[in-house]
């Protein structure tokens, strides 16, 4: 059985207003940050699967760590972030403003997004999917920060409240959780504190 659960979001992206936001690649800092990552998996390095979203940003975080690990990358599609495409890309603080709204009014579709409630569930139904087989070792998931907030708080027994969020600095944020118990074992914490050990 595994020991230790990890959701970790993907790191900066480049963003590009004509293109759809699933598909949008990471930037240089985003990459960098995984390659580090990559070169000095600490905490990672008892992961025996990698699990991830199949968005383009999400699936560029998850290979290079999948590759570093020796181990395969399964791709969930359902792990997608909020679905936004009814407003597609939003100018930074249009869209801080509306997210806020789906936060704050979870069962409510906010300019036509997927309701934070809706989200919430597909993404515990995928994860707890990917639980309920039985594998050795460490799973990491990888994703997003919409969604992983919203399985940070149905794990922890909270409602869904954006002050749980991963916070400013475009993601690259990851928390914890054993798989007996279910619980987070803190809040998210830069990717970097994997390589301590974190």
């Amino acid at each position: 059985m595994p020991n230790i659960v990890r959701y970790l979001t993907h790191p900066q992206v480049l963003i590009e207003p004509l293109k759809d936001i699933r598909a949008w690649s990471l930037n240089e800092v985003g990459s960098n940050r995984v390659a580090i990552l990559a070169a000095q998996l600490g905490s990672l390095s008892r992961t025996q699967r990698v699990v991830s979203s199949d968005e383009t940003k999400a699936l560029e975080t998850a290979k290079p760590l999948a590759l570093a690990l020796r181990v395969a990358m399964e791709v969930r599609p359902r792990m997608h972030e909020n679905d936004r495409s009814a407003t597609g890309f939003l100018p930074p603080q249009e869209f801080e403003a509306v997210a806020d709204q789906f936060f704050a009014e979870p069962a409510k579709s906010v300019r036509g997004w997927e309701t934070a409630e809706s989200a919430q569930r597909r993404v515990v139904a995928e994860v707890e999917s990917c639980l309920s087989d039985q594998h050795e070792g460490d799973i990491l998931f990888v994703g997003h920060g919409g969604v992983g907030t919203l399985l940070f708080c149905a794990l922890s027994g909270i409602a869904i409240s954006r002050r749980f969020d991963q916070g400013p600095g475009g993601g690259g944020c990851w928390f914890a959780f054993d798989l007996k118990a279910r619980s987070p074992h803190c809040g998210w914490q830069p990717m970097e504190a994997l390589m301590a050990g974190g």
